[in-house]
Order: C-alpha cells, then structure tokens, then sequence
C-alpha cells in the first residue's frame, strides 16, 4: 500500500453512533484496501467521534468540526483533505459491499473518458435487503437524460477523480442543500462521462432519520432551481416550465391530480427529449423513449390507484401492454375504494 491512498472516502457525520460501527466493517471489509477514511465530525451530541477516533484503524482520519455547519460544509471540509486520486461519497449509515472499491478504480482506470462511475444499490430497511427502485441498468446516455428530470444516483454509491472535482469552486455549493450530490453531478459532468456499474455494490439505508426521507420545502425549491438552470442551459428562454412538476410527481412521487396537469408535464418532458436527441445515436434515443414510456406508466399507476385520476382519463392514445393495461385496471378499483373511505364518490 502506497502511502498516498488510491481512494479517499468522504464522510459527514453528524449523531450517527448507532449505524457507523455496521458501515466502518463494510469499509474494513472491502477487498481493495488502499483508501483513507475522511470523516467530519459535525458537532456531534453523541459518541461519533469517539467511536471514530477509537476504531483501531489508521486509514481512519477524523476531524471535528468546531461548529454545526451542516452536511455540505463537512463534505467540502473532508474534501479539502482528502488525498486519493479518486474520491468515494458514503453517508455515516450506508454499507459499501465487499467488491465497491475494486470494481470502480478498475472501472476508472479502465475508462479515462469517465469523471463519475456509480454502481446499482439497494435499500437496507430495518435489516432486510429490498430491491432499489433506481433506474438501471444505466448507460452514460441514459444518466445524461435523467438528470434532466430527476437524480438518478445515490450519493453513497459514487466514486469520482479527484483531478475533476478539484476543479470545481466550491466543491458542494451550500446553496443546493439537501440536493447537493445532485448539483455536484451536473457540475463534474463537462469534465467526462457518468457512469454505473450495473451490479449492486452497496446498500442504502432507509429509517425515519435520514435526511433523504424529510422531502421538506428547502429540498424541493432547490431541485426546482436546479432542475430549471439545467432546461434553461439546454433550451434558453424556450424551456419548459415543469421544474415544479418533475419535482412533485417524479422525484417526490406524489400522484398527479388531473389530466390537464399530466398532460402538461408530459408535454414539458416532449420538449426536453427533442432538444436532447438533437444528434445523438437511434439506440441512445430508444433507451430515453423507453424510460419516458415508463414513466409515464408509473405516475398514471400511483394516481389511479391513489385515487386521484379516473383510469379512461389516463389513456387516451397511448397503446398499452396487456399487463399493463390490466394492472391499471386493478389500479382503478383500488382507488375508486380509496375515493369512497375518502368521502369523495361524486368526481
């Protein structure tokens, strides 16, 4: 092992004792070991830092925070001093699974046209291994069309050059908190491809605490605005204006209320996948055309069965697969039972 890590792995820890023992062993038990641990204590309340400072592992570096700045500044502090040629994103409660590392320096290396590799994840929920519900697989393509309506990678599975991030100032702008991995994704994307790995090398922990789960006011009207300057840089003064919509209905996943709203922000994706089709391969396109088909298949299934869109005012002339078309209908009884418990029989 050189005494410069290959992979710096940067951490924001704020009141995580609980969880950091179960992700500092999936750390330790990586099958690349050439990295350092940066991790920024935030003013912690209860024994992160010693329990970081105690863990008996001199890859270990811990730095604590003479206030409460919150998860970007620990990010950018952490970055600051991280000395690995590639950097690792991972939360004080997520879990890195054995092969992580080894297969995205081999993916880096391999790839000197990519800025960003991810890898395909899933949720860790109260102990139980559940399926993600990430896009995948996920070709570079694909990414560029997603993050044009939505975050398409979590941050605990990315790694990246250091070189590329070292060129952005700040690193994390504190102005996009709370979506501020997807900021940095947008913003390390001029200097080369994203990428996925389309295995799951890491698992996302779900519970009442994260901050992922609190889809709180700040968080929507800094995806708006950063949903808006990406059509803005795409289509200038002509870009739709559907930042709120794709919030709401694609990355919060509420159900749409009625057809005139669906409509409208279906149009708005139309726009945005003719302009980003401009030049591009037939077989990058039908990936993107295959996405939006689903896509709009899961936001007519969550408001039919939410109760909130009649099923015939969903179809219209979109040609449906047979199970599709039945799953809607199923989709329909569950809601118009849903609308009746809600007192709402005379729509």
């Amino acid at each position: 092992m050189s005494g410069v890590p290959t992979v710096s792995v940067i951490m924001a820890v704020y009141n995580g004792a609980a969880l950091l023992p179960e992700t500092l062993a999936s750390l330790q038990a990586q099958t690349f070991g050439d990295w350092e641990l940066v991790a920024v204590d935030d003013c912690s309340k209860d024994d992160s830092a010693a329990l970081l400072g105690g863990w008996g592992d001199p890859r270990i570096r811990v730095i604590r925070s003479e206030s409460n700045g919150g998860p970007v500044a620990a990010r950018n502090r952490a970055f600051a001093e991280a000395r690995g040629r590639h950097v690792a994103g991972l939360d004080q409660d997520d879990i890195s699974l054995p092969e992580r590392f080894a297969k995205q320096v081999a993916y880096l290396d391999a790839n000197p046209d990519v800025s960003l590799v991810s890898c395909a994840t899933d949720y860790l929920v109260d102990g139980k291994r559940l399926p993600g519900t990430w896009p995948r697989p996920l070709a570079p393509a694909l990414i560029d069309w997603l993050m044009l309506v939505q975050n398409p990678i979590a941050w605990s599975s990315v790694m990246f050059r250091a070189d590329a991030a070292r060129r952005l100032d700040p690193f994390e702008r504190p102005a996009m908190r709370y979506v501020e991995d997807f900021d940095l994704y947008q913003r390390l994307r001029p200097f080369g491809r994203l990428a996925q790995i389309d295995e799951v090398l890491m698992l996302y922990r779900c519970h009442a605490g994260g901050a992922s789960q609190m889809f709180n006011a700040t968080m929507r009207a800094h995806a708006e605005l950063l949903l808006r300057e990406r059509h803005a840089a795409l289509l200038g003064d002509a870009a739709p204006d559907i930042a709120g919509l794709l919030v709401r209905h694609v990355m919060a996943r509420e159900p749409v209320s009625d057809v005139e709203t669906l409509n409208a922000l279906f149009a708005g994706i139309g726009r945005l996948r003719a302009a980003f089709g401009a030049g591009r391969p037939c077989e990058d396109l039908a990936a993107v055309d295959r996405e939006i088909a689903q896509l709009w298949w899961r936001i007519c299934r969550a408001s039919v069965r939410s109760g909130s869109l009649l099923l015939h005012r969903t179809l219209g002339s979109q040609p449906l697969p047979l199970g599709q078309a039945a799953d809607l209908v199923a989709s329909q009884m569950i809601g118009g039972m849903r609308a009746v418990k809600r007192g709402l029989t005379g729509r």
